[in-house]
C-alpha cells in the first residue's frame, strides 16, 4: 500500500516508538527502515547495537507518520508482524504519547515515592500511577492528596502468599504495565518475582553487598568511604541482584556523618529510581540475560 506525500499542515504528526530485539543476523536495519518508509514514516531518532559475543541485535526507533491519510498505530502493528515474524524479533510498537500505568510499593521512607509522585505531577515523567501498595498506613496521607488509590496490605509469614495474590489482582485491575519498589521494605516472593520479570523495578543502596544488615550508612562511616551511591535494578529472586538499570555515585569525605552521609543517599536513591523508571517507560530499555541495554 502506499501513501500520499504529507499535505502542508501545522498538525504535528503522531510520533511513535518501536523497540526490537533478535537474533543479529544481516539486513534487519535495511528491514524496519524500509518497512517504515514504505508507509510514509519518518525516523526522527535511533538507537542500536549489536551483541557480538551472544549475537543479540537491539534496537529502539523513533517514528512519525508524515502523510494524509496516516496509517494508525493498529495498522502499524498489524503490518509489521512479517517483518518481525522473518527475523525472530521481540517487539513492541507503541504512541509516544501514550502514558506508562506504573504501580508504587513503598513502606514507611517516603523521599522515593514523593519524588515520583512530583515528577507525575509536573510532566516530567510520562506515566500515570495507578494505586500505590504499601504494608503500613504511614504514607497514605501523602498519597492520598495526589488523588490515588492507596492500599494496605499487611506481610506477615501466613498471609504473604495471600496478600501478594491480591497485589497482582491489583496490577490487572489497574491495568498496570510497571511495578515501582519505591523503598518497599519487604522481600517479595520467587514466585511473584517470576510474575513480574522485566516489569518490576527496585532501588537500594550500593553498600551493597558490602554493607548489609541494619543502618548501612552507619556502617559505611565506620569504614570511611569516600563514594556512596543507589543502584535500581529489575526484581528477580535473588535478592538485590537483578539486571541493573541505572546507578548513580557520588563523591564523600571524611566530613560526612552517618546523618549526612543518609542524606547524600536518599538523594542517589530518587535520581536513580527517578532515572530507570524513565528510561524504562519511555522503551529504552532492553533485557539481556542478566544485564541490560539502555539507550540513554
Amino acid at each position: 500500500m502506499t501513501y500520499p506525500s504529507h499535505p502542508s499542515s501545522n498538525a504535528r504528526p503522531e510520533a511513535y516508538v518501536l523497540k526490537v530485539a533478535c537474533p543479529g543476523t544481516r539486513g534487519i536495519v535495511a528491514a524496519i527502515g524500509n518497512f517504515l518508509a514504505d508507509r510514509g514514516c519518518n525516523i526522527t531518532e535511533m538507537a542500536q547495537y549489536d551483541d557480538e559475543d551472544h549475537m543479540r541485535y537491539f534496537s529502539r526507533v523513533v517514528f512519525r507518520t508524515d502523510t494524509t491519510p496516516a496509517p494508525t498505530l493498529d495498522e502499524l502493528r498489524d503490518a509489521f508482524r512479517a517483518t518481525a515474524k522473518r527475523f525472530g524479533m521481540e517487539w513492541e510498537m507503541r504512541a509516544m504519547a501514550e502514558k506508562a500505568r506504573v504501580l508504587v510499593m513503598v513502606s514507611r521512607f517516603d523521599h522515593c515515592i514523593e519524588d515520583l509522585l512530583y515528577r507525575q505531577r509536573t510532566g516530567e515523567m510520562p506515566m500515570t500511577i495507578t494505586a500505590v501498595v504499601s504494608n503500613h498506613e504511614a504514607l497514605r496521607p501523602m498519597v492520598e492528596r495526589h488523588d490515588i488509590p492507596y492500599h494496605v496490605l499487611p506481610v506477615t509469614p501466613d498471609a504473604k502468599a495471600e496478600q501478594e495474590g491480591k497485589l497482582l489482582q491489583l496490577v490487572a485491575s489497574t491495568n498496570s504495565e510497571l511495578v515501582v519498589l519505591a523503598r518497599y521494605m519487604q522481600v517479595l516472593s520467587d514466585d511473584l518475582c517470576r510474575k513480574l520479570s522485566g516489569k518490576a523495578i527496585n532501588i537500594h543502596h550500593s553498600f551493597l553487598p558490602g554493607f548489609k544488615g541494619a543502618k548501612p550508612y552507619h556502617q559505611a562511616f565506620e569504614r570511611g568511604v569516600k563514594l556512596i551511591g543507589a543502584t535500581a535494578h529489575y526484581v528477580t529472586g535473588d535478592l538485590d541482584e537483578g539486571p541493573i538499570i541505572e546507578q548513580v555515585v557520588q563523591s564523600v569525605d571524611h566530613t560526612f556523618g552517618p546523618e549526612r552521609l543518609v542524606a547524600a543517599g536518599r538523594d542517589s536513591e530518587k535520581m536513580a529510581l527517578a532515572n530507570a523508571v524513565r528510561f524504562h517507560i519511555e522503551r529504552r530499555v532492553f533485557l539481556n540475560g542478566n544485564k541490560t541495554i539502555v539507550f540513554k
